[in-house]
């Protein structure tokens, strides 16, 4: 596989389980939500089984991971600003989504059942960023 690819994919699939993690902690330690924490670790749990179904060795990706010389790699003036929990919160679901479908436009080129599967994440992510909205909503009361 061309090692541009796999280091779209494996950036992706970082991004998709580290925002994920994000996303989980604050459930479990801040908004102390059981349903949506578990939520959030299925999907993780999820997306580890997609990436051994998709048969690229961990030593492949590992071996096209260049992050020294990664062009993409400075932040920009957005991602450094936060005002609360919630800001961290919706930025990585954000980028967990955005990296579940890059996935699942890549998946394509090798096994269309394992796009599938990445859709799915995606479509999952789009309900639980709203039920995690609402449940913010209520936290604040409004």
């Amino acid at each position: 596989m061309d090692k541009g690819i796999l280091r779209i994919i494996d950036a992706n699939l970082n991004r998709l389980l580290e925002g994920g993690r994000v996303c989980e902690e604050v459930m479990r330690f801040i908004v102390l939500d059981k349903n949506l924490t578990s939520c959030f670790k299925s999907l993780r749990h999820k997306v580890t089984g997609l990436a051994k179904k998709w048969k690229i060795k961990n030593d492949q990706l590992l071996g096209s991971r260049d992050s020294l010389a990664d062009i993409g790699k400075p932040s920009i003036k957005e991602e450094l600003r936060r005002q609360d929990y919630q800001d961290i919160f919706f930025a990585n679901i954000q980028r967990a989504k955005e990296s579940a479908r890059v996935l699942e436009e890549f998946s394509k080129l090798e096994n269309k059942r394992i796009s599938a599967g990445f859709k799915d994440i995606r479509y999952r992510l789009y309900q639980i960023e709203k039920d995690s909205a609402i449940r913010f909503r209520n936290i604040r009361g409004n």
